[in-house]
């Protein structure tokens, strides 16, 4: 059966299910274990959050996830790394890069204030909006993606308010850019030149398009500032090269593949404006952190 992304007519947000079978039969998750459905080639349809991974956190309208392996499942405790390449890691960062809606479950899970305390709930279509490596609470690195629930869904009541994050208040399908004033005023002084190429893409009558990029993501769990010192000049395409971790920048501030840390440009900068070298090592590190 082709992979079906978005959500089934017959399904309505809130629903519950009695168990993975029913899931399964109502075209929402079709696994029948694994908690992520999706593959790199096609992206990931669906996922269930059943409280299986001790670094998972739900925040009711966005969650930090863990992705699959490694895990001992009668513990929930991480035994070994974890890969990106692995099929349902690689599905949902296909989802992030293409914009493919997530269907998310939630099982139960008594001490969550967003699950249910029986069976399994339908919480609606979620956009993986980044994706990270990291060392987990057992030690051990896990792949962590930010799903963000997508606007104009059906409420879904839950027994505590979804908390609110307000760097994220605005979403767009992948990538979310921020035109702040900020933004707009370091934009300006560079001319709408990217720092990596040097390239503005131009526009009719004249104008000209760049894209403030915050080197450090705003928002949970990254908590980057909206600060000059977080903020580059930036061309669409080197834009998304940087927040889909193509791309990182070292410590001379030269511009390098994230995989082989080979150098391939130089950033530029103009006076009155730097970046901060915290920033880039934290970027840095979001990427390098590998076995």
């Amino acid at each position: 059966m082709a992979r079906f992304f978005g959500q089934p007519d017959s399904v309505r947000v809130g629903q519950l299910f009695i168990d993975r079978r029913d899931l399964h039969n109502s075209s929402v998750h079709r696994p029948l274990q694994a908690g992520i459905s999706g593959t790199r080639a096609d992206g990931a349809d669906s996922i269930v959050v059943s409280g299986g991974y001790v670094d998972d956190e739900d925040h009711g309208d966005y969650l930090i996830y863990t992705g699959h392996g490694g895990n001992d499942p009668n513990s929930r405790r991480q035994i070994a790394d974890q890969s990106p390449d692995a099929p349902g890691n690689a599905g949902l960062i296909t989802s992030m890069v293409q914009g493919l809606p997530v269907r998310v479950v939630r099982g139960p899970l008594r001490e969550s204030p967003y699950a249910p305390t029986s069976g399994y709930q339908y919480a609606g279509l979620f956009a993986v909006t980044s994706h990270w490596m990291d060392i987990g609470r057992d030690g051990f690195l896990v792949v962590r993606f930010r799903l963000d629930r997508l606007p104009e869904q059906e409420p879904l009541h839950t027994r505590q308010q979804p908390d609110e994050d307000p760097a994220f208040a605005t979403s767009t399908v992948t990538r979310r850019i921020r035109d702040t004033a900020l933004s707009r005023e370091l934009k300006a002084m560079y001319d709408q030149h990217c720092q990596v190429c040097d390239s503005a893409i131009p526009g009719y009558d004249g104008r000209t398009y760049s894209e403030g990029a915050h080197v450090r993501p705003l928002g949970r769990p990254h908590l980057g500032a909206d600060k000059r010192d977080n903020l580059l000049c930036l061309c669409p395409n080197h834009h998304t090269q940087l927040d889909l971790g193509g791309m990182v920048i070292l410590e001379d501030m030269s511009i390098a593949d994230s995989r082989t840390l080979a150098p391939f440009a130089d950033l530029t900068f103009r006076t009155d404006h730097n970046l901060a070298v915290g920033n880039a090592e934290y970027h840095r590190q979001l990427w390098t952190k590998r076995s």
